[in-house]
């Protein structure tokens, strides 16, 4: 088929965003040229290619942790910069497809001029928007708002062209509110094995110097629960004060000050660092150094329908995982592969992070299963998911241009 240019437009930094990166990249890797509309950060170049991807910088500020009108106004201003960045672009790059990455679901009237000059629109929605606002600005969370936001994503889903969302839950609640099956495709956030490759860095073996290294490789946010994490800590070293500890923090966000106090009140500042964010590029070696990572996300109505990445990047990279159980993560990993712990209880976590200290037979069945599953849902896999709505979309526009 004829490989006609790809738009993307995201709310985010390119660079920051494994999932939009993701699918540029292996799109590029396939042939596809991209273009991809972003924020930019203070002191970027407003463009610039990143792994063969045009990314465009867009003058927008970013402001997280504020309340809900900052984020309007931001969101606002975004997609109307987009809006006329991409149709711009157009004019000369004659685009094949334009994706519109979530959040905000409306993003995807960015894509309005396009659509009209009868380009395909593909909407992606990383996460439900509807449930984050009530779970993240719960004082502003009231019927009015819950029915407009609900509007809102009616209507954007009914403008795209088709549909992709991250996991199973996620597509069963658009189905049950009516998307049709024919418009809706899953596409994992599995890593990129290449990003993930445990063979390209040093082997550690589970605790090799005696010390039970941790880490955390994500937001700061509220999402996550962090503070948890600190608490079952602190609950290790109780139990067990002559075992050599650190937990590592890779991330950023606006819970980065009370994770440093609670911390502190718990009598664990030594043993936590918190280096701030690291380009995606070196994840995979902050990981490759512990020993076990935590993917510790908060039980709420959001996050039931969503399935962290961290998951499967640290599993990718041979480690034993200790995760919330999620009714999301729960459905994909079975009891024999992830060391699963009760949302909220840092008692349970303490506990499932000294079972795998104590069972190191048990722990090393666990990585393995846990690698035959990530296997199966491979990014090779997904992106042949994700490629066919590609050419099925641009197929459609091919022939409506020849009629």
């Amino acid at each position: 088929m004829n490989k006609r240019p790809v738009c993307m437009v995201v709310h985010a930094y390119y660079e920051e965003d494994p999932r939009v990166r993701r699918q540029a990249e292996a799109l590029v890797g396939a042939g596809w040229e991209v273009d991809v509309f972003g924020l930019r950060c203070e002191g970027e170049a407003p463009t610039g290619t990143v792994a063969g991807v045009n990314v465009h910088r867009l003058p927008v500020g970013r402001h997280q942790g504020a309340g809900p009108l900052m984020y309007v106004a931001e969101y606002g201003a975004f997609l109307v910069r987009a809006m006329f960045a991409t149709t711009r672009a157009h004019a000369r790059r004659h685009y094949g497809l334009i994706q519109v990455h979530s959040m905000p679901d409306y993003l995807v009237f960015a894509a309005t001029p396009l659509k009209m000059a009868g380009v395909p629109v593909l909407l992606d929605l990383h996460e439900v928007m509807v449930e984050f606002f009530k779970t993240r600005f719960p004082g502003a969370a009231n019927g009015l708002t819950n029915s407009l936001l609900r509007l809102q994503e009616k209507m954007s889903i009914a403008f795209a062209d088709h549909v992709l969302t991250v996991c199973d839950p996620f597509a069963d609640r658009l189905l049950r509110n009516g998307l049709k099956p024919e418009r809706l495709t899953v596409v994992m956030n599995s890593p990129d094995l290449r990003l993930f490759d445990p063979s390209v860095h040093p082997r550690r073996e589970f605790m090799a110097d005696g010390t039970l290294r941790i880490v955390y490789t994500g937001a700061l946010t509220p999402t996550y629960e962090l503070d948890v994490l600190l608490r079952a800590i602190a609950e290790v070293r109780t139990d067990r004060p002559k075992l050599p500890m650190t937990v590592a923090f890779y991330g950023r966000g606006d819970s980065r000050d009370s994770l440093e106090a609670l911390a502190t009140s718990l009598g664990i500042a030594d043993l936590l660092t918190m280096p701030g964010r690291i380009p995606i590029e070196q994840v995979s070696a902050a990981v490759a150094v512990a020993d076990v990572g935590i993917a510790p996300t908060r039980l709420d109505p959001f996050t039931e329908l969503t399935l962290s990445g961290k998951v499967m990047e640290y599993a990718a990279m041979g480690k034993p995982v200790v995760a919330s159980r999620l009714p999301s993560v729960a459905g994909y990993f079975a009891p024999d592969t992830l060391a699963f712990y009760d949302p909220g209880d840092a008692r349970s976590m303490a506990d499932a992070i000294l079972r795998l200290v104590d069972e190191p037979t048990e722990t090393a069945a666990r990585v393995a299963s846990t690698a035959e599953r990530i296997e199966e849902l491979s990014w090779a896999r997904q992106f042949a998911a994700y490629r066919g709505v590609v050419e099925q979309l641009q197929a459609r526009r091919s022939a409506g241009r020849d009629r």
